[in-house]
């Protein structure tokens, strides 16, 4: 038998080298350089939800920290277990992305977005309507999310809220129930 080998691919299709490979065991050790670090987005509701289509678009397509959920959850005074299973998100994923300090996919940031979004709209509802002073639309959405609607037989707002479909049906319901337009 031969000693080790090293294995090099064409620089077109190389990844990361391959160094130390043994005929007789086929083991590798692999060496791969660190992911380069994304940029972080701070988002927050009002901003969101004022923001023109290309901003919102653009903070998705770079990822929102994933330490926005616990934030998010905190803020609303919600389990981040029930928005997590609200927005259809994996709890160990989101956790796993918390812990390495990395950005949530354009899925996962879309839906995380579209909460904040509502946040928005319902504080900028009040504003309009009348005295915003000592409201808070965090808690407030947290709560009307939990509560089955007539207009969706029954069901809750949060059941909704893992699709985008679901995010639009929702944020249309809030909009109608502020001119009273459903019951």
């Amino acid at each position: 038998m031969s000693g080790p080998k090293e294995i090099v691919k064409p620089a077109a299709t190389r990844r990361a080298p391959i160094i130390n490979v043994t005929k007789r065991t086929a083991s590798a050790v692999v060496m791969r350089p660190e992911k380069p670090h994304r940029p972080t987005v701070f988002v927050d509701a009002p901003k969101i939800y004022g923001a023109d289509p290309q901003a919102r678009i653009a903070a998705i397509r770079k990822g929102i920290p994933a330490s926005m959920v616990s934030s998010l959850s905190a803020k609303m005074g919600m389990s981040k277990e029930s928005l997590l299973s609200s927005l259809g998100l994996s709890r160990a994923t989101i956790s796993r992305k918390e812990k390495d300090a990395t950005v949530l996919s354009k899925d996962e940031s879309e839906r995380v977005l579209g909460v904040e979004t509502l946040i928005g709209m319902a504080q900028a509802m009040v504003e309009q309507s009348g005295d915003p002073a000592g409201f808070d639309a965090a808690r407030w959405l947290s709560g009307w999310l939990t509560k089955p609607l007539p207009a969706l037989a029954g069901a809750t707002p949060a059941s909704y809220m893992d699709t985008f479909e679901g995010q639009k049906l929702v944020a249309e319901l809030l909009s109608m129930s502020q001119s009273g337009a459903y019951a």
